[in-house]
């Protein structure tokens, strides 16, 4: 997430910010310092007409702007970061109409036809439902708070590692979707296994791996490869390489 500008969806007047609160991962010994600022770090955006728009979780002291000030289309606001109510590096927008919460893709449905013709996006805006966000390999199943920080990858390992695993972090994850694990070896297929999910999940991992027996690894490249599959079909697929040494 480092060096990730924000910038403003539309011109307008800056009505708030927030520039002074810490990148750190949510969890429940900071909630209390979180408390009523969920947002961290932030602008709000007055286009008129009643339009705002508010962008959180800016990285500490990387906002740009200043109440008052006039922004344009494109206008750098920020980077993204990991303050306020967030487990993961992005940017929350929120679009607001008068008082109401409002969605860019449907920003005033009333009816089918409305919702298929009406958007504030000036181009179409692709969506993808669920995918792979990293794969990783680790000597040991890790721990999902590493996994979502970026601190369990490896990738060396010795061949006296007492384990080898890999894993897949992924978002937007339904009920029934598998996800495939595979590990090939300098010898040839090591590992694969597929994990079907029971129940629809924000952001998940899973991890599959062998425990090493008396003899070392085998001394060469390793090759992760996980995949997201839906309804028979992958939709995402990410690999990396790891050297046992």
């Amino acid at each position: 997430h480092l060096g990730v500008d924000v910038v403003a969806a539309a011109k307008g007047i800056v009505r708030a910010t927030r520039n002074g609160m810490p990148d750190h991962i949510y969890n429940t010994q900071n909630s209390a310092e979180i408390d009523g600022r969920d947002c961290g770090n932030g602008v709000v955006i007055d286009h008129s007409d009643g339009w705002t728009t508010q962008y959180c979780h800016l990285k500490q002291g990387s906002v740009a702007v200043s109440r008052g000030d006039y922004v344009s289309f494109a206008t750098r606001l920020g980077q993204v970061g990991l303050s306020g109510r967030t487990q993961f590096p992005h940017v929350h927008l929120t679009v607001r109409k008068e008082a109401t919460q409002s969605t860019p893709l449907t920003p005033m449905a009333r009816s089918p036809v409305t919702r298929l013709t009406l958007t504030l996006w000036i181009g179409p805006m692709p969506y993808q439902p669920g995918g792979m966000l990293t794969v990783g390999f680790s000597d040991k199943v890790p721990d999902y708070d590493a996994v979502k920080d970026g601190s369990a990858a490896r990738r060396h390992l010795p061949s006296t590692a007492p384990a080898l695993v890999v894993f897949g972090y992924a978002f937007g994850g339904r009920t029934d979707d598998e996800m495939l694990l595979i590990i090939d070896g300098p010898n040839g297929l090591f590992i694969h296994e597929t994990v079907k999910l029971n129940r629809n999940r924000a952001r998940f991992f899973r991890a599959i791996g062998k425990k090493r027996s008396s003899a070392p690894w085998p001394v060469g490249t390793y090759r992760g490869i996980v995949s997201l599959i839906r309804a028979e079909q992958t939709i995402s697929k990410q690999s990396v390489e790891l050297m046992i040494e």
